[in-house]
C-alpha cells in the first residue's frame, strides 16, 4: 500500500468514527429527551391525580366486574396510585369530565323538573286550602 492509500483508508476509518460517533451522540441526546418527557409526563399526571384525589370526602361501595377490578389493580401496580379505591376515583372523576355536556343537559332538565314541581305543590296548596275553607264554611252553617 501507497502512503497515499493509507492516508485514504486512515482518513475514511476517521469519517466512519466520527460518523458513528455522532449516531451514538444524537441517540443518547434523543433518550435523555424521551427519559425527560416520560418523567415530566408521569409528574403531572401524578399532579393531576393527586389534585382530583385531595377533595374526595365521600365514600361509596361499588361493584365492579372482574376485568375493571384487574384493571383498577395494573394502575396501581404502575405506582401511579396507591390503591384500587384511588385509581376508581380518579376515573370517575375523568369520566365526569369527559361527559360534561351531557352533565350539563341533565343539570338544565332537573332544573326544569324542580320548576314543575313547585308549581304542582302551589297547585295543590290552593286546592288544598279552598278545600278546607269551604269545609270550614259547612262545618259553621251546621252549627
Amino acid at each position: 500500500m501507497t502512503d497515499q492509500s493509507k492516508k485514504s483508508e486512515e482518513e475514511k476509518t476517521n469519517e466512519k468514527n466520527k460518523d458513528e460517533h455522532q449516531y451514538k451522540s444524537v441517540l443518547g441526546e434523543f433518550g435523555e429527551s424521551v427519559g425527560k418527557f416520560a418523567t415530566q409526563t408521569m409528574d403531572s399526571i401524578k399532579k393531576s391525580i393527586d389534585k382530583a384525589l385531595i377533595s374526595r370526602n365521600t365514600v361509596l361501595t361499588i361493584r365492579v366486574n372482574d376485568d375493571a377490578n384487574k384493571k383498577l389493580g395494573m394502575l396501581v401496580e404502575t405506582g401511579i396510585f396507591k390503591s384500587r379505591s384511588e385509581s376508581a376515583a380518579f376515573l370517575i372523576e375523568e369520566g365526569i369530565k369527559h361527559q360534561e355536556a351531557l352533565f350539563k343537559k341533565i343539570s338544565k332538565k332537573l332544573e326544569q323538573i324542580a320548576k314543575i314541581k313547585e308549581e304542582l305543590t302551589g297547585i295543590m296548596s290552593e286546592e288544598l286550602g279552598s278545600e278546607n275553607e269551604s269545609t270550614k264554611k259547612e262545618s259553621k252553617k251546621k252549627m
